[in-house]
């Protein structure tokens, strides 16, 4: 008889792992909205599967809060069930004797505390309290509410004019969308329960690169004799701007650069987004009868409160486009850069030579990456890319750092910046680092870093880039608006409190965020404008959407869009990723399951067809 044998997993094994794919997916689609006492009871009976059954908390506790949770959704619990469940959740987590029981008690703990109404709504009135304002998933998370589905359809359809029109409804810049979006839409998107996300942010760029370049803008409303100031002419204030031109204002903007575009023009560089296709959609939203002021500083050219006394409503959408500092030895040397400036002097034609040059890069975020990236089109030696967490905690775009390193950057995670050495001479010679550990989870539910046993480490260069992070500039308006911790403070409305008719949005009270959510900030301050000086304007489009194809959608591959040759793309920012050919917008377009058709989104018609 043998002593050992191999082990092969069996056919019933096999069907588990399946299972469990299967279960993965459908929890990456669970869309906004699901019943929040409803998931968690779904997350304790898989986590009450897992356990090894030795320990009493974990065999017996686990079930016990089961059974609790279960009178809360049918309704035969009381107030006092919800604090036995608080109860039972904390002796289970001191008591549990591995982590499978731990967490799981620590998942029911942290729900009954951070939504503890929904738990009372269930026992007093027998519902939740959620309400599904936006059924489709990806409209949902889309922060500009798009009619995702609707333009996918029209791209389907071959309209692609339509689709372009239909986007404009709730977003003015599709192209730089198209081009550049982190494209939250498509974390929930419910194709992942079947294969993989629809490429949302592909099929729009394929809309925008097919449809007619000259298309004529939307009629505006009759005048309304109101005059609008908006600062800042980047995607918050712009898209502001064009909604309020459409509802019939007179609407300036005023911004310090020598051309439109914010941080989209002066940010992002041109292998991403080509300025043709930014001027392209400046272009349209301009042709609505919007007047603008460049070259002129608030604060410098004119005072703020000239420009309150001259308007009716003032939005505020300056962006975030001053640079932070690292704090350590030898950040004044001239040979470290500003990723923020860095990018900045690239779009108003001033890039720095560093051919040859050994280059660092501080940071993890999107800007970083861009910065990178830059650096090796402007022909470094090398360059290194300089972490003080994991790649998997870095906050770019998963895509954007394999493309990264696709084109030769090296990424030294678990590295602080600690000094910077300089020669006699004030010349950059090296940058000195403090190896991390990985450490505990923190609030923002990621682990943290801390300094390890270890020496510190030397990376030879002749150049360092911080990108850091970005703050705002808003001493012009401090006797106005309140500013505090970097931010202005406004409300979700983005009115300002304490003042007449100031509104303020986008980076200036969020932080450093997104495209999209610039955009969505400066539609959120449109309509509130508009009804803070007594209108109600609608925003429709009467673009017809075809129906839905009563067709079967088995499991398909998802299409991504490809890349250039590395080689074609080393001293040159030309475009570096294609565009969707035709028979791949067919295939990608047809995976859309029309949950504006199908599922919930029926109940509600499906989509927001005005505003």
């Amino acid at each position: 008889m043998s002593r050992l044998s191999i082990e092969t997993p069996s056919r019933s094994q096999a069907v588990i792992e399946g299972l469990y794919r299967d279960v993965e997916r459908r929890i990456s689609a669970s869309p906004p909205g699901l019943c929040p006492v409803d998931m968690a009871l779904s997350f304790l009976r898989l986590c009450h599967a897992q356990t090894c059954g030795k320990c009493v908390p974990c065999r017996i506790g686990l079930g016990q809060l089961t059974k609790l949770l279960e009178s809360v959704l049918d309704s035969t619990g009381t107030t006092e069930t919800i604090e036995l469940i608080e109860k039972t959740a904390r002796v289970i987590q001191d008591t549990a004797d591995c982590a499978i029981g731990y967490e799981a008690a620590r998942m029911v703990l942290g729900g009954v505390l951070g939504f503890r109404d929904d738990y009372i709504s269930h026992v007093t009135k027998g519902r939740c309290l959620c309400g599904l304002s936006q059924p489709v998933p990806c409209v949902a998370l889309c922060p500009a509410g798009v009619d995702i589905p609707g333009y996918i359809a029209l791209v389907r359809a071959g309209r692609n004019d339509d689709a372009v029109r239909l986007i404009r409804k709730d977003n003015p810049f599709p192209t730089v969308c198209g081009y550049v979006c982190e494209h939250p839409c498509e974390a929930r998107c419910r194709r992942r329960m079947v294969d993989d996300a629809v490429n949302i942010c592909g099929i729009k760029r394929y809309a925008c690169d097919h449809a007619s370049p000259n298309a004529a803008p939307p009629p505006c409303a009759p005048p309304t004799g109101k005059r609008i100031g908006v600062i800042g002419g980047g995607p918050g204030g712009l898209s502001a701007a064009y909604f309020l031109s459409l509802m019939g204002h007179t609407v300036e903007v005023y911004d310090q650069r020598p051309q439109l575009g914010g941080m989209l023009r002066y940010g992002i560089p041109d292998y991403r987004l080509p300025p043709d296709k930014l001027n392209a959609d400046i272009s349209f939203i301009l042709s609505t009868g919007i007047k603008v002021h460049l070259d002129t500083a608030i604060g410098r050219d004119i005072p703020f409160s000239e420009i309150e006394q001259q308007y009716d409503a003032v939005y505020l959408a300056i962006g975030a486009h001053n640079d932070k500092k690292l704090g350590i030895e030898g950040e004044d040397s001239p040979d470290v850069y500003s990723a923020v400036q860095l990018l900045r002097d690239i779009g108003e034609g001033a890039a720095p030579d560093f051919q040859g040059r050994r280059v660092c890069i501080i940071g993890g975020g999107n800007v970083s990456m861009d910065a990178t990236r830059t650096a090796i089109r402007l022909g470094a030696q090398s360059v290194t890319c300089v972490y003080r967490r994991r790649v998997a905690d870095m906050t770019a775009l998963s895509e954007e750092i394999e493309e990264a390193m696709g084109e030769g950057c090296q990424i030294l995670p678990l590295q602080a910046p600690e000094r910077i050495e300089t020669d006699a001479s004030g010349r950059v010679t090296a940058l000195w680092t403090r190896p991390q550990i990985i450490g505990e989870y923190g609030p923002d539910d990621r682990p943290r870093p801390r300094a390890a046993e270890a020496p510190a480490f030397r990376i030879p260069c002749d150049a360092v880039i911080v990108a850091i992070g970005q703050a705002i500039d808003a001493k012009p308006f401090e006797q106005v608006v309140s500013v505090g911790r970097g931010k202005i403070f406004a409300g979700d409305d983005a009115f300002v409190p304490n003042t007449p008719h100031v509104f303020a949005g986008g980076d200036a009270v969020t932080g450093p965020a997104t495209v999209i959510r610039a955009v969505a900030a400066g539609k959120v301050a449109a309509a509130n404008i508009d009804a803070h000086l007594g209108y109600r304007h609608i925003i429709t489009t009467d673009v017809d959407i075809p129906p839905a194809h009563l067709t079967n959608s088995p499991a398909c591959g998802r299409v991504e869009l490809k890349s250039r040759p590395l080689a074609e793309c080393k001293d040159n920012f030309e475009l570096v990723t294609c565009g969707m050919t035709d028979e791949e917008a067919r295939q990608e377009t047809s995976r859309c399951l029309r949950c504006d058709h199908f599922g919930y989104g029926i109940f509600k018609g499906g989509r927001t067809s005005k505003w």
